[in-house]
C-alpha cells in the first residue's frame, strides 16, 4: 500500500525511510536489494495476482478520462458499522468526485464483529437518508445494506425492512477458507429474490485468504438469468480438465 514503488524512491537519490513502516535498519535491506536484485519466487497463493498500490495510481494517472466516468458508487460503510465517516460526509466526499448517486451499504446484524445494523437501526438510518436527500443536492444517497448471507444463500434480515431500500447487496462473510468447488453455493445466493447485487464474491483478502473457487463463467450465466450484478472483482481463471475455477 505504499503510494510510490521503493525503487522509484531509491532512483531519485530520497530515502526508503519514507515508506511507511520502514526504519533505517530495514532500508538498509532493501537497498542492498534493489541494486542487486535477488531472484524473487513466484508468489504463494494468497498474494499471487495482486497488483501495488503505487502501480494501481500510475495506471488510473494514465487514463484521467476514467475519473470523469465514475458517476456512482454503489459499496460504502458509514462509520455506524465499520466505516470511518458519517452520511453527509461521504456525501460532501462524493459531491467533491463528481459522484450522481452513492449507496450507504452498512453490513447487516450477523456480522456483529462490524456492529451490523439490524431492522430498527437500518429503518433510523433510512430516515436520516431521506433527510440527506431532501436537501436536493448531488449525490443522490440510496438507502442501502451489504446483507450477510449463510452459504445456503439465506439473508439475515426481514424482508419487510428490505423493501423499503433502494438496493440490497448480499455477501458471504463466513467458511470464505473452503478449497472445494463453490458454484452450487453461489447458485443458492443468486437466487435469493432480496438482494440486487452479489458483493465482493471471490471473498479474497491480501495474504490473508485466497477466497473461494468456483466456475465463475457458470456463475456469470446464472447472474445473467436472475438479473442480479456481480460488484467488479479482479478474478484470474485457470482452466483445468473440467472447468473454469477461481485461481
Amino acid at each position: 500500500m505504499w503510494p510510490e514503488e521503493a525503487a522509484a524512491i531509491q532512483q531519485a537519490g530520497r530515502s526508503l525511510t519514507e515508506l511507511r513502516a520502514i526504519g533505517p535498519f530495514t532500508a538498509s535491506f532493501m537497498s542492498r536489494w534493489l541494486k542487486d536484485r535477488p531472484d524473487v519466487p513466484a508468489p504463494p497463493p494468497l498474494r499471487d495476482g495482486f497488483i501495488t498500490y503505487a502501480y494501481a495510481r500510475e495506471v488510473i494517472a494514465a487514463h484521467p478520462e476514467w475519473s470523469g466516468a465514475a458517476k456512482a458508487d454503489h459499496q460504502m460503510h458509514t462509520d455506524e458499522t465499520d466505516g470511518s465517516s458519517t452520511i453527509d460526509e461521504m456525501a460532501e466526499a462524493a459531491r467533491i468526485l463528481g459522484r450522481e448517486r452513492i449507496a450507504i451499504t452498512d453490513h447487516s446484524k450477523t456480522l456483529r464483529i462490524t456492529n451490523g445494523m439490524d431492522e430498527a437501526r437500518l429503518a433510523a438510518q433510512g430516515e436520516r437518508i431521506a433527510a440527506v436527500n431532501a436537501r436536493g443536492m448531488v449525490p443522490r444517497v440510496l438507502r442501502s445494506i451489504e446483507m450477510d448471507l449463510t452459504p445456503e444463500g439465506a439473508g439475515d434480515m426481514d424482508p419487510a425492512a428490505l423493501s423499503r431500500l433502494d438496493l440490497v447487496l448480499g455477501a458471504f462473510h463466513s467458511k470464505l477458507r473452503l478449497r472445494d468447488d463453490q458454484t452450487e453455493r453461489y447458485f443458492r445466493a443468486l437466487a435469493n429474490p432480496d438482494i440486487q447485487v452479489l458483493a465482493h464474491p471471490r471473498g479474497r483478502v491480501y495474504n490473508f485468504r485466497a477466497g473461494l473457487v468456483c466456475d465463475w463463467e457458470r456463475v456469470a450465466r446464472r447472474a445473467i438469468e436472475t438479473g442480479t450484478a456481480l460488484e467488479s472483482t479482479p478474478i484470474r481463471t485457470v482452466r483445468t480438465s473440467t472447468s473454469s475455477v477461481c485461481a
